[in-house]
């Protein structure tokens, strides 16, 4: 094995790994990209379109005060409206994130109107990287800023069905 023990071990572990997985054919429903992303706060659950075909729910958590519009920084509500997916972070102190374009123009109108600052770093995002709390309590309360929170292997599927600048609707 030569200088790198570690290196070779991996790379065995991977390969026995591949030769025991089965072998299947991907259908397209299954690797199909959604075209919409829909959150219903009141049901906790986030939706993936393509067209009008349904590709996936998720059960979601919340910002700590959910039920309402968010209105400012640090109200802990989840906005409500129309927006878009913005970009990606892989290096977020949460399982992979997703930024919303919290806020757009009727969201900064209502701020500025109250003489609030609006807020912003809406994201889709799993569990924290360092957790605070038993995984059970990240999937049976609302525990975010205002954002909306997944599960880590429902948000990689997520992750992999949408890209960037495609709608998402948040509603109440």
């Amino acid at each position: 094995m030569g200088r790198h023990p570690a290196k070779y071990l991996w790379m065995a572990l991977v390969l026995a790994f591949f030769m025991a997985a089965p072998v299947r054919d991907a259908s397209a429903e299954e690797i199909a990209s959604a075209t919409l992303v829909v959150v219903h706060k009141a049901e906790h659950k986030l939706y993936l379109y393509n067209g009008n075909r349904l590709l996936g729910e998720y059960k979601v958590q919340l910002g700590l005060s959910p039920s309402g519009q968010k209105e400012r920084e640090h109200d802990f509500r989840t906005p409500e409206g129309h927006y878009y997916l913005s970009w990606r972070n892989t290096r977020s102190d949460y399982f992979l994130a997703i930024q919303v374009s919290y806020p757009n123009k009727e969201d900064e109108v209502r701020a500025h109107k109250n003489r609030w600052a609006p807020g912003g770093s809406i994201m889709i995002h799993g569990f924290p990287n360092t957790p605070k709390h038993p995984a059970s309590y990240y999937q049976s309360n609302d525990w975010t800023d205002g954002c909306i929170a997944l599960s880590n292997s429902d948000m990689v599927e997520v992750w992999m069905r949408t890209q960037d600048n495609i709608p998402i609707d948040i509603y109440p």
